[in-house]
């Protein structure tokens, strides 16, 4: 099932997309929940972020291939950051650039949703705790992390964090194409049998830490090929199974959309 959250005549709720309708849902995904007859088509809606989590926690340095592009030592365990919940927008929603920042890149990642409360899970209870999948942009202020002796700063802007469009829950995360475009051109494309930790250890490492609540999300890094973006650009993460998220960068002056 694909799940998308979406605005309607001033209201939000969650839907199943089927082809290019969305059915309205009666409940909550995380707990329980109806799909009803009523249907829009998907054009005729605003897509929202796909869930509000309560935390981003996102893993650096991750794929073999972005680890060797900066010139790193492969990590013994997953290196984790937090971006806040504040940074989280939607498709077509802008990417702010921030004004004390002089550069700022893309990082496309496949995002685990959180389905229910989860604390010191094992590997293999892990799928059990995941409701589905989305699309991440880890949008990091490149000269700032540098900068910093953490990357607190760098990965907590608003608007920092986009996600959607969907959440697949019918995905083999051992083996998916990840793909980032900028204006049209193909900067990143690798499949997570790259991931140096894969999905399932780290949401068993990271709840071992955290309590994981539903919702959360992980983005599990990035691949090769992270680069600039510039105010006017088009930033395009694409996942198979899941869609594409698109998302528009603007000068810091200009009004969130």
């Amino acid at each position: 099932m694909k799940f998308v959250r979406f605005k309607k005549d001033n209201k939000i709720f969650y839907g199943s997309v089927e082809g290019d309708s969305v059915k309205e849902i009666m409940g909550d995904i995380f707990t329980d929940y109806i799909v009803l007859d009523k249907s829009f088509p998907l054009s005729s809606v605003e897509i929202l972020a796909p869930c509000t989590p309560s935390k981003i926690i996102a893993v650096g340095l991750n794929y073999r291939s972005h680890v060797a592009e900066v010139k790193m030592e492969l990590p013994e365990e997953p290196i984790l950051f937090m971006k806040p919940a504040t940074a989280v927008i939607g498709p077509e929603q802008k990417i702010i650039y921030p004004s004390i920042s002089r550069r700022v890149d893309y990082e496309g990642e496949l995002g685990v949703v959180i389905g229910r409360k989860c604390r010191s899970v094992t590997v293999e209870q892990a799928p059990l705790y995941i409701l589905g999948y989305t699309c991440v942009n880890d949008v990091t202020a490149r000269d700032l992390q540098k900068k910093d002796a953490q990357w607190t700063r760098a990965k907590g802007f608003d608007t920092f964090a986009p996600m959607g469009p969907f959440i697949q829950t019918e995905l083999d995360p051992s083996d998916v194409l990840v793909e980032t475009f900028l204006n049209g051109e193909k900067k990143q494309s690798a499949s997570t049998r790259d991931l140096i930790f894969p999905v399932y250890f780290l949401v068993s490492f990271i709840s071992q830490v955290m309590t994981l609540l539903p919702g959360d999300t992980i983005a599990t890094g990035t691949p090769e090929g992270i680069g600039p973006m510039r105010a006017g650009d088009l930033v395009e993460v694409k996942i198979e199974g899941i869609g594409t998220l698109r998302n528009v960068v603007a000068k810091n002056s200009e009004a969130i959309g």
